[in-house]
């Protein structure tokens, strides 16, 4: 199953130092962003993934020699689509409202 607000090891593409903190720079379906070391496998929702906005992200890469584009193509593999094969968009209330059905 695809996780929707965290971060797994296989989203990560490669560690990133930016002044002397390490980062790792991740790829999900909406594009690469920067976490911590700490918010992976954790299960919980890593709020990197969605506190900074991408384009910041994007700049921050260039600056450190990167290539955003080039990254995102190389990685496409590592995407995977909340909703499965289908593509379907998942409305999140209603799926934390299923997990308490019991």
């Amino acid at each position: 199953m695809t996780n929707r607000f965290g971060t797994t090891s296989d989203m990560v593409i490669q560690p990133v130092e930016e002044n002397n903190i390490l980062y790792l720079l991740a790829i999900d379906d909406k594009g690469l962003y920067l976490t911590a070391k700490e918010r992976l496998d954790t299960g919980m929702a890593d709020t990197y993934r969605y506190a900074a906005g991408r384009q910041s992200v994007h700049e921050r890469l260039k600056g450190l020699g990167l290539d955003p584009e080039a990254l995102i193509t190389q990685n496409r593999h590592r995407v995977k689509v909340p909703g499965g094969e289908t593509g379907k968009k998942i409305n999140p209330l209603k799926a934390s409202k299923r997990g308490l059905k019991s």
